[in-house]
């Protein structure tokens, strides 16, 4: 897993956190990055958005670091699912059907009037609104005016909280998507029952879901007329899609669950790939080395083509100073999906780390391939700041430092580096041009800012 751990609480995260406000339950948010995860949510999601004619490419997923059982879509294509939803739905179908109800947000244009607002904003920022405006609905006004910072054009407005109509349509799409992709719609309504009766509890009671989601009963009684007549609601989950979801649910409680509830969830008795991950997991937090390697060899061993055991081992090894065995394994995984950007962050960073001024190129090269698949990632940035510098070459590595400050919202330090960039690289390159392109993103955010 990406560093899915941040170092202050043994949870070292590959993580975007931005600081919000001085409020004591609102103090830093984090965002998930991890390869396998991401794709096992990409597998699940891709078929949906296509099929409602979205450019799948262009909705970004984001995975928040939060207990809360939440998902919503926000600022334009960017679709938000809490940990806590990913560790409490029960089958692939019951998360499926989530990601195809705010599909249905995305495609009716719900909620249109924050969508230029929030357009282009970092995913921090947007969190930001989101729990400002969480705290509104929660009747929290003074919470949401701290966090609801800038607030020109969304102010202290509920703006995630759909209507009823809304709902209703989002759902009446998710059915017709599912059907569409030959998919049961009989996980959505299972997840709505677990849910339960939350419109009958106090708005401070509610889970987040439900605040932003109202659950009127006949919203319910929808869902069960639809499972009732459709051919495809006995359609069962894949076996693919249930391996991915057990493996993704394990790694999760792995890295967040307190590592004695990890352990007695999934003894040694228990020797499914599933436990064996989490445990694996565990032992690594705490600190018990040649447990989690035997555990984690126990799985490459298995299935050697896979490419996140070699990672999780790479990161095990890594974070316990074992730079050089960590990068034979980091390489093992991009050897074997050379398409994942965040498989190519960690074995650059373990090349970086080395030490050795002869791995710098091939530390470049995976970072470069990085950003060319992905464009968002600050940490591959933010390292190829650090190559390009210790290699003289610093027009570049002023600019990969403009565009990892653009990404975590620091424009005033976007334009300092751009300006930086701007003495060293060639007049019309298009390294230039790029600082041209983040020289007028970071103003315009800052002119926002004033307003």
């Amino acid at each position: 897993m990406n560093n899915i751990l941040a170092r202050s609480v043994a949870l070292l995260l590959f993580a975007a956190a931005a600081t919000l406000a001085t409020t004591a339950w609102a103090a830093k948010i984090s965002f998930i990055r991890d390869a396998e995860i991401e794709t096992t949510i990409r597998n699940y999601a891709t078929p949906l958005f296509t099929a409602a004619g979205l450019d799948a490419e262009a909705v970004r997923v984001h995975l928040v670091n939060d207990r809360a059982l939440n998902a919503f879509v926000a600022g334009g294509m960017n679709l938000f699912i809490n940990t806590g939803l990913l560790m409490r739905v029960e089958s692939p179908s019951q998360l499926i059907g989530v990601i195809a109800h705010e599909t249905g947000h995305i495609a009716g244009g719900h909620l249109a009037r924050t969508e230029e607002a929030l357009r282009g904003a970092s995913a921090a920022t947007i969190l930001s609104y989101v729990l400002g405006a969480a705290a509104a609905v929660a009747g929290s006004g003074d919470a949401a005016i701290a966090i609801i910072v800038g607030g020109q054009s969304i102010g202290r407005q509920s703006f995630l909280q759909y209507s009823r109509t809304q709902e209703r349509s989002a759902d009446q799409f998710a059915v017709t998507t599912l059907d569409r992709t030959g998919q049961s719609s009989r996980g959505l309504l299972e997840f709505l029952e677990i849910l339960g009766d939350q419109d009958v509890l106090p708005t401070s009671q509610q889970v987040q879901y439900a605040r932003s989601h109202p659950l009127a009963q006949d919203r319910v009684s929808f869902l069960r007329n639809h499972v009732a007549g459709s051919r495809f609601s006995d359609v069962e989950d894949t076996p693919e899609n249930v391996i991915a979801f057990h493996r993704m649910q394990a790694k999760l409680r792995g890295f967040l669950d307190p590592t004695g509830r990890v352990l007695k969830r999934f003894p040694k008795t228990d020797t499914s790939v599933e436990a064996r991950y989490a445990r694996s997991v565990a032992y690594y937090r705490r600190v018990d080395i040649p447990n989690a390697l035997a555990e984690v060899d126990s799985l490459i061993a298995e299935d050697p083509a896979d490419p996140y055991f070699h990672e999780l081992k790479g990161q095990i090894l890594f974070e316990n100073g074992r730079i050089l065995e960590a990068a034979v394994s980091y390489r093992a995984a991009v050897d074997r999906l050379p398409g994942s950007p965040l498989l190519r962050v960690g074995l650059a960073r373990a090349l970086i780390e080395a030490g050795d001024p002869a791995m710098l190129g091939a530390a470049r090269d995976h970072l470069e391939a990085a950003v060319s698949l992905n464009r968002d990632n600050a940490t591959a940035w933010r390292l190829l700041s650090i190559v390009y510098g210790r290699s003289d070459d610093l027009g570049r590595s002023a600019l990969a430092s403009a565009e990892h400050a653009l990404l975590t919202g620091r424009f005033k330090d976007a334009l300092r580096f751009a300006d930086r960039a701007d003495n060293f690289l060639p007049f019309g390159s298009p390294s230039q041009l790029r600082v041209e392109d983040i020289r007028f993103t970071a103003e315009n955010a800052l002119k926002k800012k004033k307003r």
